[in-house]
């Protein structure tokens, strides 16, 4: 799970002796992208990663996940608190959560 997304598509489409024109068709991109993609130079979308997942029979959660990180870490691998700036990233995500199945619960509650 340590490799960029990028280099995941490559072992998986070298892996199963895929041409890069077959993966890129299937992801409706240009082979230049996907090329790019897989060598780390452009960045994939979310559509891409879940077509991705489908093409390679591999679980949405698991490339997203991989998908994910790879945008957290290029943003914050410069950063000399970045275990801090994640773990207060984490509580504001959980205070979002809860914040949002309660203002939720009150929107359906007054229907």
């Amino acid at each position: 799970m340590m490799e960029y997304f990028g280099e995941k598509i490559r072992d998986l489409r070298i892996e199963r002796d895929l041409p890069l024109r077959k993966v890129a068709a299937y992801l409706d991109i240009d082979t230049s992208i996907l090329s790019k993609i897989e060598r780390g130079e452009r960045d994939a979308n979310r559509e891409l990663v879940i077509k991705a997942a489908n093409f390679f029979n591999i679980e949405e959660k698991d490339f997203l996940t991989n998908f994910y990180s790879d945008q957290v870490a290029k943003i914050l691998y410069q950063e000399n608190n970045c275990e801090t700036i994640l773990k207060v990233a984490e509580e504001k995500i959980k205070y979002i959560k809860e914040n949002s199945l309660i203002q939720g619960k009150l929107g359906f509650e007054n229907e």
